[in-house]
C-alpha cells in the first residue's frame, strides 16, 4: 500500500510501497518512452506507406488525426481521472498512486513518465481500437497518437527539470507550473494547452 507523502518541490523521491519489488518498478526512467516507442512508430510509418500502401500525404493527415486524438485524452484523462477526488479511503489510495504523489513530489525524476507496464497494454487497446474505427490507416494513426504520448512524456520531464526560459517551451512551463503551485483545477494540457482554450480551463 503506499505510503503517505508531503507535498516538496523538491527533488525528493518518496517511497511509495513496502515492497522493494513493486517500488522498484513504479520508478522509470524518463527515457523509457524513447527507447521504447520510437522503433513502434517508425515501424508503424513504414508499414503504413508499405503494407498498407498510404500516400506520403494520407499518412502525414493520419498521423496528425492521430496526435490530435492524443492532447484530447491527455485533457481528459488528467482532468478527469487524475484529479477525481474519491471520498474512500481506498480509492485515496490509489489516486495518489496514480496521480497524486506527483502533485506531492513534482520533481521526483523517475515519476514522471507511465510505467510500460501500464503504457504498453494501452498502446495495444488503441491499437486495436483504431484498428476497428479506421481500418488500414490505423497504423498511421496510432503512430501519431503514440508520438503525442512520446512528445508527452518528454515534454513534461523538461519542465520539471529543464530551464525552457523562452519561446513556446515556457509558456508551456509556465502553464504547467501554474497547474501544479497556484490552481490544480486549471491548466490540464501539458504538452498543448490548446484543449484547456477550448474548454475554458486555461485559468479560473
Amino acid at each position: 500500500m503506499p505510503e503517505r507523502a508531503y507535498k516538496s518541490s523538491s527533488n525528493e523521491s518518496v517511497r511509495m510501497f513496502k515492497s522493494d519489488f513493486v517500488d522498484f518498478f513504479s520508478r522509470v526512467h524518463p527515457a523509457t518512452p524513447l527507447v521504447l516507442y520510437l522503433p513502434l512508430i517508425m515501424a508503424s510509418l513504414y508499414f503504413a506507406l508499405h503494407q498498407a500502401q498510404l500516400s506520403i500525404l494520407s499518412v502525414v493527415l493520419w498521423f496528425g488525426l492521430g496526435l490530435a486524438i492524443w492532447t484530447l485524452l491527455e485533457y481528459v484523462i488528467h482532468r478527469y481521472a487524475f484529479h477525481y477526488e474519491p471520498k474512500t479511503r481506498i480509492g485515496k489510495q490509489f489516486h495518489f498512486v496514480v496521480h497524486g504523489v506527483h502533485h506531492d513530489y513534482p520533481n521526483d525524476a523517475k515519476r514522471l513518465v507511465m510505467p510500460p507496464a501500464v503504457s504498453i497494454p494501452l498502446a495495444i487497446i488503441f491499437y486495436g481500437l483504431f484498428i476497428f474505427l479506421f481500418g488500414r490507416t490505423a497504423p498511421a494513426i496510432w503512430a501519431g497518437f503514440a508520438g503525442g504520448y512520446v512528445c508527452y512524456d518528454s515534454i513534461h520531464y523538461a519542465i520539471h527539470h529543464f530551464p525552457m526560459k523562452s519561446g513556446i517551451w515556457n509558456r508551456l512551463k509556465q502553464h504547467h507550473l501554474r497547474h501544479h503551485y497556484l490552481d490544480d483545477h486549471a491548466g490540464y494540457g501539458v504538452s498543448s494547452p490548446f484543449w484547456d482554450y477550448v474548454f475554458r480551463t486555461n485559468r479560473r
